[in-house]
């Protein structure tokens, strides 16, 4: 049986909890890694806050005779971004590691 992950911060979606837990029970994290797994995690989801404006609202709002790109939409490119960016930086990508009963150590964290 897997062991649980510790309680994801409360305000995170159902999603992003579950994403939470998986990595927290897959990796062996520091408290600083631990941080940027929040941070990521909020970003995916204002991510996803945003898109879902955008899907009611589209991506174009009037402005007096002209049209400009809703505010939303670079709310949705801006965390994006910063959700790649801290997930590349928890470098969860780690090869195959040899069966060793901890998690995988992150690559950055390697000797």
């Amino acid at each position: 049986m897997r062991k649980r992950g510790p309680n994801p911060p409360e305000h995170l979606s159902d999603r992003c909890k579950k994403w939470w837990r998986a990595v927290m029970t897959d990796y062996d994290l520091e408290a600083h890694h631990e941080h940027l797994l929040r941070l990521a995690a909020e970003a995916l989801d204002r991510a996803e806050q945003a898109r879902s404006i955008l899907a009611v609202e589209g991506i174009c709002v009037a402005a007096g005779e002209s049209v400009k790109a809703h505010p939303a939409v670079a709310i949705e490119r801006d965390a994006r971004t910063a959700a790649a960016r801290l997930i590349r930086e928890l470098d969860l990508d780690a090869e195959t590691a040899p069966a060793t009963p901890r998690p995988p150590g992150l690559r950055s964290n390697r000797g």
